[in-house]
């Protein structure tokens, strides 16, 4: 209930914000008209609609922005045409007619009013502006969509964008009440009710302009909005969120820490070290609790096994509990799983194993510690000194030279730094090393249909059923299946011998997580790029020849780019059956 409410609130601040600026034309233009049969009508479309297409993108990943894409440039059409009829009533009735007819045959048939003109344009015209106004949720939005990537779809899900788009509703009703009575005295005073039609008219026509060329989200965005995001994230920290993490890892590739750094002594203070509490099982060490580590300078890590990010990031992670654990550092890295198979025990003890990670690790499976750090992101890092006290924040990968020197700051605040040496550089390879950031043109792609995107197989997605896939020439970033397999949620699994995986892209490095059959059998694969064996291009989990094997569910790097990076098209073809593809990544 308490989320229900703060997410009205949000809703109601969102006119506060300038991302709402475009919307504006769209409801002034209702002004002066009945509010029952035209303007309620039109914020309730706005209101349905944006809860409508946010559900979609919590439902679907990828294939559902896409969607909320062409719903926008289908609203960028009818906005066009709503603001030419203003300019020209003569054109508004040629173009009005199929529509008007149409709908008073709905009308008659459902025993309405015959007034649909008025009522009926009002709600095309707020389902239009709500597609448009979908991308301005703010900060409610990511809570919710945030939630939804761990959980799916649900009522909650839709029940909390419904309680937003009421609460901007509210306040776009109250302007616009406002708004209308103010139009109807000019137009009483100066008798100029047409050209006011036109001026509105012109007002939509701009504000679909600047929609059309990005200016919406290109220079209102660049306006200052921090007093209502402020706000709207204050309403936010008064709750715990049940979100959970942004399954788009590769997204998470952030350079930058959420505070900036400070002179030692000056870091501040950004809460309180929240429980440890909840842990299915702890690896490496018994259970730890805050009372134990009070004294302690803590560094909490939250990854997941099979994430690249996570995998580059490791190397560090380990380094700096090798050179600091003398000195008062405890480094704690807390599993939060993405898919089912990262929820074993014995999968993560395994890639525990693989990374030589000897410092102690808390399997939270059911993301209670996620929650209770209220986290997002993989990998993220949290810096606790020994007060037991948030004094910094890293999310993503990169920047480890500064998390070092927060690390260095806080033991030399609990008077056991030693010296300040140099930063530690692990010597990486294969997956482990440094991304290409100047040359990734690709990024994470699912393979699952729960976030399955850019599939170019001719043959339709059949969910959860086997079905004989054909190759596809793909274009850029886009994969095929061929061969027999079952596409499940979160994974695609091949069903006979022979069946292929086909993606065009462009990065140096690519990866792909798989796991061997139901029955653990080994299941040999080769590669090609562009037709051939990779040779001097291949991967660490590969040979020249492009063969490889897979044992065990984790990512395999399949390709590394010799010399100059290029656009490729990447194929393994499996020599057994049952194995399971799950998603690319690349650096």
């Amino acid at each position: 209930m308490a989320l229900l409410v703060i997410s009205y609130l949000a809703g109601v601040l969102t006119i506060l914000s300038p991302c709402i600026l475009p919307v504006l034309p769209f409801v002034f233009a209702r002004a002066g008209r009945p509010f029952v049969s035209s303007m309620l009508p039109m914020l309730a479309g706005m209101a349905l609609t944006f809860a409508g297409v946010a559900t979609l993108a919590a439902v679907g990943g990828s294939w559902a922005v896409h969607a909320n894409e062409y719903g926008r440039y289908t609203a960028i059409i009818l906005l066009a045409v709503f603001g030419v009829t203003l300019v020209s009533p003569q054109l508004a009735t040629v173009l009005t007619r199929p529509v008007v007819a149409f709908a008073n045959r709905l009308l008659n048939s459902t025993g309405g009013p015959t007034s649909f003109p008025t009522a009926g344009g009002a709600i095309i015209l707020g389902i239009a502006t709500g597609l448009l106004w979908a991308p301005c949720a703010g900060p409610i939005l990511g809570l919710v969509l945030t939630g939804a990537a761990l959980q799916g779809a649900n009522v909650q899900t839709t029940l909390l964008l419904l309680a937003y788009s009421a609460g901007a509703a509210t306040s776009l009703a109250l302007a616009l009440l406002i708004g209308g009575q103010a139009f109807a005295v000019m137009k009483g005073s100066l008798g100029a009710g047409e050209w006011v039609r036109r001026a509105l008219g012109i007002a939509v026509l701009c504000g679909v302009a600047a929609i059309g060329l990005g200016a919406d989200t290109g220079i209102l965005t660049r306006l200052s909005s921090s007093g209502t995001n402020r706000i709207e994230q204050a309403l936010l920290n008064a709750v715990k969120p049940t979100a959970a993490p942004d399954m788009s890892r590769d997204s998470s590739m952030v350079l930058a820490g959420s505070s900036g750094m400070a002179s030692r002594s000056d870091l501040p203070v950004e809460g309180k070290f929240p429980s440890l509490d909840g842990a299915v099982e702890w690896l490496n060490s018994p259970p730890l609790t805050n009372e134990q580590l009070r004294g302690k300078v803590v560094l909490i890590d939250f990854w997941t096994y099979s994430c690249i990010n996570c995998i580059r990031t490791v190397p560090y992670v380990r380094a700096w509990s090798e050179k600091y654990k003398d000195q008062g550092l405890v480094v704690i890295g807390v599993h939060a799983p993405e898919f089912a198979f990262e929820k074993k025990i014995d999968n993560v003890k395994k890639a525990i194993s693989d990374f030589q990670i000897t410092y102690p690790v808390a399997i939270d499976n059911n993301f209670k510690i996620w929650r209770a750090f209220r986290n997002s992101y993989w990998p993220a890092h949290y810096f606790i000194d020994a007060k037991g006290q948030i004094r910094y924040q890293h999310f993503g990968e990169g920047d480890h030279d500064k998390s070092e020197k927060v690390i260095q700051d806080l033991l030399a605040e609990a008077g056991s730094l030693k010296a300040e040496n140099k930063a530690i550089t692990p010597d990486l390879s294969g997956a482990q090393a440094a991304p290409d950031l100047g040359n990734i043109g690709s990024s994470e792609t699912y393979i699952g249909y729960q976030r399955a995107s850019n599939f170019a197989s001719p043959e339709a997605v059949k969910s959860d059923a086997p079905l004989n896939y054909t190759a596809a020439e793909p274009g850029l970033n886009e994969w095929g299946l061929s061969g027999n397999w079952t596409i499940g949620p979160e994974q695609a699994t091949l069903n006979r011998s022979g069946g292929a995986i086909t993606y065009r892209f462009r990065a140096r490095d690519l990866h792909l997580v798989l796991g061997p059959s139901a029955d653990g059998k080994p299941v040999r694969f080769q590669v090609t790029v562009d037709g051939r064996a990779p040779a001097e291009s291949h991967g660490s989990d590969i040979d020249a020849d492009g063969n490889g094997t897979v044992t065990q569910t984790r990512l395999y790097q399949m390709v590394r780019q010799a010399g100059d990076v290029k656009e490729r098209t990447f194929e393994v073809r499996f020599l057994d059956p049952g194995v399971e593809a799950f998603a690319f990544t690349f650096g």
